[in-house]
């Protein structure tokens, strides 16, 4: 058993799958042993730093490869949107900040953070590697009279919506406990667009270049953090009436998320084991 773990680990290495995990995993007992009380919502940091973990690898890629392909300037969008709902919410009131001290500054520093990566990466695919953007792959929302390069909209639109119906009120304000509640619930979906390009791209190539593979794994990884803790609070998440059925619609929300990416996930940790880049299938499809 100790030999295939170390044969996996030294197969990985060879591949440059181990040293960015290995490097994301060191700086988060640091920032755990700086800025942690021990608090369980200290999850809620660490999913952050997931996140921010996956957008500056996307950065990373980017820049070292010259090129734009294989990623989703929709699914860009959508993060984009996440992170700035988020802040015009934990920048204004405290109702769904963790608890111990990440959550005095740290939090908002970290989403600031990966807003800001997002904005970079959106940058380099629109503008400085745009002739290598594979725009008609990223051809998620292809709808009639919604321009192809809008197709985000038919993810934020929808989970504007629902929370504008369905949200908790732990900040006792409308505007920022929607935009908290939008930003989860477009979250889950925000990947999906990455997910369709995957499956179009997989026609003519089947290997994912691999920081590309790891940004979606944090961006998964991130959810499965955040969802633990919400698994133990969500009861706390009532509205102003005190129904707490919106707690259930934000963890539902989490779960399909996981789904959504359970073949990606499957496939990612294949690579992983197998050591080489991760490998998709000619004909399956991911959503």
């Amino acid at each position: 058993m100790l030999n295939k773990l170390k044969s996996m680990f030294n197969k990985n290495k060879k591949s440059g799958m181990v040293a960015s995990w290995a490097a994301f995993f060191f700086i988060s007992v640091l920032v755990f042993l700086a800025f942690s009380d021990g608090d369980f919502s200290f999850l809620l940091t660490y999913s952050s730093l997931c996140r921010c973990f996956g957008m500056m690898l996307l950065v990373a890629k980017l820049q070292r490869s010259g090129s734009a392909a294989g990623v989703s300037a929709k699914s860009l969008h959508c993060y984009t949107f996440v992170f700035a709902a988020r802040l015009c919410s934990i920048l204004r009131h405290e109702g769904y900040l963790p608890y111990d001290r990440s959550g005095d500054w740290l939090y908002h520093c970290v989403e600031g953070a990966s807003l800001l990566a997002t904005l970079v990466a959106i940058f380099l695919v629109h503008s400085t590697y745009n002739l290598s953007y594979e725009e008609n792959n990223d051809s998620f929302g292809a709808i009639p009279f919604l321009p192809s390069s809008f197709g985000s909209l038919c993810i934020i639109i929808p989970c504007f919506i629902l929370a504008a119906l369905f949200h908790p009120s732990l900040n006792r304000d409308w505007f920022s406990d929607v935009t908290w509640t939008c930003s989860i619930y477009t979250e889950s979906f925000a990947v999906l667009p990455q997910l369709f390009l995957f499956q179009k791209q997989a026609s003519y190539s089947a290997t994912v270049e691999p920081l590309i593979g790891h940004f979606v794994a944090a961006l998964g990884f991130s959810r499965i953090v955040e969802m633990a803790f919400w698994m133990s609070s969500f009861t706390e998440l009532s509205d102003r009436y005190g129904n707490r059925h919106v707690g259930f619609l934000v963890l539902i929300c989490q779960i399909v998320h996981l789904i959504i990416m359970g073949d990606f996930f499957y496939f990612y940790l294949s690579s992983i084991k197998r050591g080489l880049p991760m490998q998709l299938p000619s004909h399956h499809s991911y959503v």
